[in-house]
């Protein structure tokens, strides 16, 4: 077996140990309202945070191109309350305009 097929494979099972754990230990009770809200909000900040420090970089200069321009589209459209999956379209369509124009 290689590496990577362990590494895969310790990888989904964590992660299948980790989604399973919650319903398993809480059964039916609701989380507290505060922790609640903080999961709720929790994938927002990650990828926020992962776009933010990926995106004007190439690993070790800052770069800014085409991906900030989406970016930037990105966060005006969300800051405008719009749609996840229109956010996403706008984001790609301006990213790639402005990789076409420069």
């Amino acid at each position: 077996m290689s590496d990577a097929l362990i590494v895969l494979v310790v990888l989904a099972s964590g992660t299948f140990l980790l989604k399973s754990a919650g319903p398993l230990l809480l059964g039916e009770r609701r989380l507290p309202n505060a922790v609640q809200t903080v999961v709720d909000l929790l994938p927002a900040a990650l990828l926020a945070s992962l776009a933010a420090v990926s995106t004007p970089g190439d690993g070790r200069t800052l770069v800014f191109d085409a991906r900030v321009v989406g970016l930037v589209v990105a966060g005006v459209a969300l800051w405008r309350r719009a749609s996840f999956v229109l956010v996403i379209v706008l984001a790609s369509a301006a990213t790639a305009l402005s990789r076409i124009v420069m």
